[in-house]
C-alpha cells in the first residue's frame, strides 16, 4: 500500500509518491524527465523534451475557456540529495523512503525533495483532472535548478505562448514572492603539492553536528558553515602549533547549501601532538559558546591517523590564512523589504586534490552592482593568496514589478480560499523567474508554494494541509482565468 494514500489531495500525493520513487538529484534527471513524458503520452497531451531533460506539456483549454490567455505552471524536477551517515541508500540509483504522520511528510534519513517535487506533483494532478475548468495550460518542468539553474538557461521558450507564469517553488504558504536575488558561482583554487612527512604525527579533525540548510532561505539565521569555521579552526591551530602541515580539508557537496560537516587531516611534530589535542578540546568549548542557540550540537574532535604526506608549512600557512579571510554569510540587508538579506555568499564546497585546494562559493544579491562587488572581493583575496577564480552559472535577479494583474488575481483567490490576506515578499533565494522574464519579455510572474521546512537537509518536511490549500488556490486561479 502506498505510504501517502490516505492524504488529500489524493492525486497530488499519489503523483508525489511516484516522483519520490525515482532518483532525481541534480544532474541525474533523465529518469524523472522520462516519467513526465510518459505521463503526457498516457493522457494524449502534446509534449516536448529537450536535450538537457527539460519537459514542456501542453493542455488545451476546457470548454468555455478557448479564448482565454494561456497560463504557464512551472516547477523544477531536480532535488538536493543529502542523507545521514548511517543511511546506506545510493540516492543516485534509489528513490527515497517516505514517512508521514498525517500532518507532515518527510523522508527516512534523507532529504525529501519537496523542493520542488511537490510543485511537479500539483501540476501533474491539474493536467490529469478532466473536470477542472482552466485556460490553455503550459506545464514547464526544468532541470538542475539546484546547481545553477542550468535547465532554465538552456530552455528554448519560443513555443511558449503564455505571458503569465505561476512558479510553485516557494516554501511558505501565504507568502507570495515577487522578486528574488541574482547569483553567481565562483570556483576558487590555491595550488599546493604534498611532500613526505618527517616523522610528524597525523590527525583527523572533525567539525560536525551543524544544522546547515539552504544558503538563500537560512543564511540570515547565523548558522555556522563547517567549511568557513574549519578554516578558522585550522588557522588558529597553526598559530598554536607552528609546525602544523595540512594534508586535506573537505566538506560540502552543493554550492547553495550551508555546509554542516568538514573533516581535515593535518600533521604536527610528534612532540606537539598533545598541544594540538588540547587546542581542539579548548576550541570545541569556544565554538559551543559562540553558536549556542543556533547550532547547539556543534562538535570539534580529533583523532590520530596515519598520513604519508602533507603540504609544506609555507603552503599550509598561505592556504589557511587565505581561507580565514574569505567571507561567509550575510553581507548587506535590504532597506525596502525589512528583514530581507540583500547580499550574501556561501562557501559551499571544499576539497583538497592532487594539485591543491579547490573550493566553490555561491554569491547572491538583488543588487547587481553588489553581486559584482563580492566577485571583485573574492578575486582580490585569491590573488593575494596566489590563487585563481573562475565564474559560472551567473543568473539575473527578478526585479519587483509595481503593476501585476497576476499578483492581484492570486491575492484575491488566496483570500477567498483561506479567509486571510496573503503577504507579498522578495526572497534572497534564487528562482528561475528572472531567467524566464529575460527569455519572455512582458512575462507576469508570481511564486508561491506550500509550507516546507528545512529544505536541502535530512530534516526537510512538507505540511499536508498547506499542500491542500495551495493546490486549491492554484485550481481556483485557473478557474477564474477566462
Amino acid at each position: 500500500m502506498a505510504v501517502l494514500s490516505g492524504l488529500e489531495p489524493k492525486k497530488v500525493f499519489e503523483y508525489f509518491e511516484k516522483l519520490c520513487a525515482v532518483p532525481h538529484g541534480s544532474h541525474n534527471t533523465k529518469q524523472i524527465s522520462d516519467l513526465c513524458v510518459r505521463f503526457a503520452q498516457e493522457l494524449g497531451l502534446r509534449w516536448r523534451q529537450d536535450e538537457v531533460n527539460n519537459v514542456i506539456i501542453w493542455k488545451d483549454a476546457s470548454p468555455g475557456y478557448e479564448n482565454a490567455a494561456p497560463i504557464i505552471l512551472q516547477g523544477h524536477i531536480d532535488m538536493v540529495c543529502v542523507k545521514t551517515e548511517d543511511n546506506p541508500k545510493d540516492m543516485a540509483k534509489e528513490g527515497i523512503d517516505l514517512v508521514t504522520d498525517g500532518e507532515w511528510v518527510w523522508a527516512d534519513r534523507t532529504s525529501l525533495g519537496g523542493d520542488n517535487g511537490i510543485a511537479v506533483a500539483m501540476i501533474l494532478a491539474i493536467l490529469a483532472d478532466g473536470d477542472l475548468p482552466h485556460p490553455p495550460l503550459e506545464a514547464l518542468f526544468t532541470v538542475d535548478e539546484e546547481v545553477g539553474m542550468d535547465g532554465a538557461f538552456a530552455l528554448d521558450c519560443s513555443d511558449l505562448k503564455g505571458r503569465k507564469l505561476v512558479n510553485l517553488d516557494s516554501e511558505e504558504e501565504g507568502v507570495f514572492t515577487v522578486s528574488c536575488a541574482g547569483g553567481v558561482r565562483l570556483d576558487c583554487f590555491l595550488a599546493g603539492e604534498q611532500r613526505p612527512l618527517n616523522g610528524e604525527t597525523g590527525y583527523m579533525i572533525t567539525l560536525d553536528g551543524l544544522l546547515g540548510g539552504h544558503s538563500g532561505a537560512e543564511i540570515h539565521k547565523g548558522r555556522a558553515s563547517a567549511n568557513q569555521v574549519m578554516g578558522r579552526v585550522l588557522c588558529s591551530a597553526m598559530e598554536r602549533v607552528p609546525g602544523l602541515r595540512l594534508n586535506d580539508v573537505r566538506g560540502g557537496r552543493f554550492d547553495n547549501v550551508i555546509c554542516s560537516k568538514n573533516q581535515a587531516k593535518v600533521a604536527v611534530p610528534a612532540d606537539q601532538a598533545g598541544e594540538l589535542e588540547c587546542f581542539v578540546q579548548e576550541f570545541d568549548a569556544v565554538l559551543k559558546n559562540e553558536y549556542a542557540g543556533c547550532d547547539d550540537n556543534i562538535s570539534l574532535t580529533c583523532r590520530q591517523l596515519a598520513l604519508e604526506g602533507a603540504l609544506t608549512q609555507e603552503v599550509t600557512a598561505n592556504i589557511l590564512r587565505t581561507l580565514l579571510v574569505v567571507p561567509q554569510g550575510v553581507q548587506a540587508m535590504n532597506v525596502d523589504f525589512p528583514g530581507l538579506v540583500q547580499t550574501s555568499l556561501n562557501l559551499g564546497i571544499m576539497g583538497m586534490e592532487e594539485d591543491g585546494l579547490h573550493f566553490s562559493l555561491s554569491i547572491r544579491s538583488c543588487i547587481a552592482s553588489q553581486k559584482a562587488m563580492m566577485v571583485q572581493r573574492i578575486r582580490a583575496i585569491l590573488a593575494l593568496g596566489g590563487g585563481t577564480v573562475s565564474e559560472r552559472s551567473d543568473y539575473p535577479g527578478w526585479q519587483y514589478a509595481r503593476e501585476s494583474a497576476l499578483r492581484e488575481d492570486v491575492l484575491a483567490v488566496y483570500k477567498e480560499v483561506c479567509g486571510k490576506d496573503g503577504t507579498i515578499e522578495a526572497t534572497h533565494g534564487g528562482l528561475e523567474c528572472g531567467l524566464f522574464i529575460e527569455k519572455m519579455p512582458g512575462l507576469d510572474v508570481i511564486s508561491m508554494g506550500p509550507e516546507l521546512h528545512d529544505v536541502h537537509s535530512v530534516q526537510e518536511r512538507l505540511n499536508v494541509a498547506s499542500t491542500r490549500r495551495v493546490y486549491e488556490v492554484t485550481c481556483k486561479l485557473l478557474e477564474r482565468s477566462r
